[in-house]
């Protein structure tokens, strides 16, 4: 064989190989699992132990849990393939399958029989914000831009309900995380603000929010759960290991890190009622950070 035939044998051999790997798709000794970022970063790490430890022994993995700073991070991490596995918020999956279309959602969390969830509207309750018609000219706190029901839904709600456009009937303000949220309309920083309901029951019942300091304005239409993605260049093997991780957990300590009484099988087309909300507020998926 001349050494051009044998150096063109490689060349074939390492592609075939390569495909071969391809296909057969990515196995890492260490699962990297992005949180939301929603909360406190320490408090979602410390939450989560539990979720971590059941899914080490069930997939016989090492976990390694990641809190991004934001929204933003959190997707393009995702994009670029520095996670395999991420929780996130319903509106934070649109914008992140918008630039990464091989990710894949598959698991969704269930409350009350249900797996969606509402954003939660609330005033400080001695402020000058008793109904909705009085946020007009004042400060309105969301979250981070990219989160679903500290932003999105309420923003929209805001719009169809009250007829109130963000930026010109009332001035948005973003504080990040909905516990930020919450804190800030308790302490009378802000006047309103909006969070996801399942959040503020849980910073009442850890006694963080005081209801008697906060009243409710209004709550959203319903909203698809937050769901969990994996990347989907994934083995297929392990891509089945964690749906079923995932949909067959029932560990009570495991779903109160997650606030949901378990999980159901979700797909990409459950999350299309957002991308139509987005289109009511003229926002361009593909154009927001």
């Amino acid at each position: 064989m001349s050494r051009r035939s044998f150096l063109s044998a490689g060349v074939v051999f390492f592609c075939l190989m390569a495909n071969q790997a391809l296909a057969q798709g990515r196995d890492p000794a260490t699962l990297r699992v992005a949180l939301l970022p929603d909360e406190n970063a320490t408090t979602l790490i410390q939450n989560a132990q539990p979720l971590k430890a059941y899914l080490e022994r069930t997939l016989n993995k090492k976990i390694e849990l990641i809190v991004t700073t934001d929204y933003s991070s959190m997707i393009e991490a995702m994009r670029f393939g520095r996670i395999e596995v991420a929780y996130f918020g319903p509106f934070s999956y649109v914008l992140a399958k918008s630039r990464a279309p091989e990710i894949e959602p598959f698991a969704v969390g269930v409350e009350r029989g249900a797996p969606t969830y509402n954003s939660v509207l609330i005033a400080n309750a001695t402020g000058g914000v008793k109904t909705l018609a009085n946020i007009q000219g004042k400060p309105f706190a969301f979250g981070d831009q990219a989160s679903t029901s500290s932003h999105l839904a309420p923003r929209a709600y805001l719009l169809k309900t009250a007829q109130l456009d963000g930026d010109k009937d009332y001035k948005p303000v973003f504080l990040g995380t909905h516990d930020a949220v919450a804190r800030a309309v308790q302490a009378g920083q802000v006047p309103a603000g909006a969070l996801s309901k399942p959040i503020l029951d849980s910073l009442i019942s850890k006694n963080v929010i005081d209801p008697a300091k906060i009243v409710q304005l209004a709550l959203s239409e319903p909203i698809p759960n937050y769901p969990i993605v994996m990347q989907g260049n994934l083995a297929p093997a392990l891509k089945q290991s964690l749906r079923d991780a995932f949909l067959n957990v029932k560990d009570k300590e495991v779903l109160k890190s997650f606030r949901v009484e378990g999980f159901v099988a979700t797909d990409d087309k459950a999350y299309d009622v957002l991308r139509e909300t987005a289109k009511i507020l003229k926002l361009d998926v593909g154009k927001m950070k």
